[in-house]
């Protein structure tokens, strides 16, 4: 190892130079002091290479570097307020800190009711916001809408929370239920939606939520008779049958918070658009999603009679019969006669008088009973239908009034 040494007169005459500032420094001594410490360092690190590996270099002190490191403010948010601005008190809150007690009952679907008593000394005002969900089981619902109930000190209430099935697979029938902290993220926007438009019925509601979560199709959710219907399903989802109305409501909701059709399978059955405007109920809603103005809609029924799917092209004559009823006791009588005519077409040809509500068509029916012979299934259908339009005309003054479609009309073949 090379030793170093610094002549202690030179670190003398330095010490005393910066004493006395005054008294002039040799400029070659300043240099040499300048130089001295780096020819140090340098032979040392000469010596140490050929002998052992440098040690790394030491690290700084943490308050030497900190003031060049700025750090990254972090978000801090507040805990929620125990108490809203409106005195309120979310209905978790309140169970998790012990300010009320709650039991909740459930039919699996669209009914839940909350059992909650006020044991403190204060009035309380408590809100279920939508979105909460409750479980029981396998069972899943979830909080449609906000309500809230206000308890007095003492009181117990009951709190009717508009709710809805988070599942198809749910048990129908009352059972308990608990608070629970799963979200749905999915339906979220949904569910805004919702608080803005009242008039989103709960089945319709209902609906949409499924159609999110599950996807299910037509065949699974629809009231009307599904073409191939009779074919095996894996899960029964009769609770969850709604009326056309519903499903179209659904659908307009879905497209309004920027659900793309396609995405969706109940979009794809083309039962569901001749069906929703056969139906008088949805059939505004009906022209409205499908962009049928009143200049177009004959040309809809035309094409659907003449170009539509093989399994309800004859669905048209319905539609015909009850929004052209001019037209339909002209046409309908001739496609019941005429022999080249498919079985299917003339059969509905025959029920469809009846859905003119006219009386006209009374006699009509009678004629085609006369013609196609009491005892032929053409003769028979035309009897029924005769009977039925005779009874709903003299329910009313106005032969104009629609009568429910699938309620009175002998039940149409598929």
């Amino acid at each position: 190892m090379k030793t170093i040494v610094i002549c202690p007169e030179v670190i003398t005459y330095h010490t005393a130079a910066f004493r006395e500032p005054k008294t002039p420094l040799n400029k070659g001594l300043i240099a040499g002091l300048i130089l001295l410490p780096i020819v140090a360092v340098g032979g040392w690190v000469a010596g140490r290479s050929s002998a052992t590996p440098a040690p790394a270099a030491p690290i700084a002190p943490i308050a030497a570097i900190a003031p060049a490191i700025t750090a990254p403010a972090l978000a801090i948010t507040p805990p929620a307020p125990l108490i809203a601005e409106d005195g309120s008190v979310e209905l978790r809150t309140a169970v998790d800190r012990g300010l009320i007690k709650a039991d909740f009952a459930g039919n699996g679907r669209e009914q839940l009711q909350a059992e909650i008593s006020n044991p403190g000394a204060e009035p309380l005002t408590i809100r279920t916001s939508f979105g909460q969900t409750f479980t029981s089981g396998r069972n899943s619902m979830v909080a449609t809408r906000s309500c809230q109930l206000t308890l007095a000190p003492g009181q117990t209430g009951t709190l009717n929370i508009p709710a809805a099935a988070l599942r198809s697979t749910n048990r129908i029938g009352k059972s308990t239920y608990q608070l629970s902290s799963h979200t749905v993220p999915k339906i979220d926007l949904l569910l805004t939606h919702a608080q803005d438009h009242p008039e989103f019925t709960t089945p319709a509601l209902q609906t949409a939520i499924l159609a999110l979560l599950e996807n299910l199709p037509v065949s699974s959710i629809c009231k009307f008779t599904a073409a191939g219907s009779d074919l095996p399903t894996r899960f029964d989802t009769t609770p969850f049958r709604v009326e056309t109305l519903d499903v179209m409501a659904a659908l307009q909701a879905l497209r309004e918070i920027g659900i793309r059709d396609r995405d969706v399978a109940l979009t794809i059955d083309p039962q569901l658009k001749i069906e929703s405007m056969i139906d008088p109920a949805c059939r505004a809603v009906a022209m409205r999603y499908y962009g049928i103005t009143s200049e177009g809609e004959w040309p809809f029924w035309k094409k659907q009679l003449l170009e539509g799917d093989p399994a309800t092209r004859h669905y048209a004559l319905y539609g015909i019969a009850r929004f052209y009823p001019e037209i339909a006791l002209q046409m309908l009588p001739t496609w019941a006669r005429e022999k080249r005519t498919t079985p299917i077409f003339r059969l509905t040809a025959v029920q469809a008088l009846c859905e003119t509500k006219r009386p006209e068509a009374l006699a009509l029916l009678s004629d085609l009973v006369t013609e196609l012979g009491r005892n032929t299934e053409l003769g028979r259908a035309a009897f029924d239908a005769a009977q039925l339009l005779e009874t709903a005309l003299r329910k009313t003054t106005n032969p104009q009034v629609s009568v429910a479609f699938r309620g009175s009309t002998p039940a149409r073949p598929f």
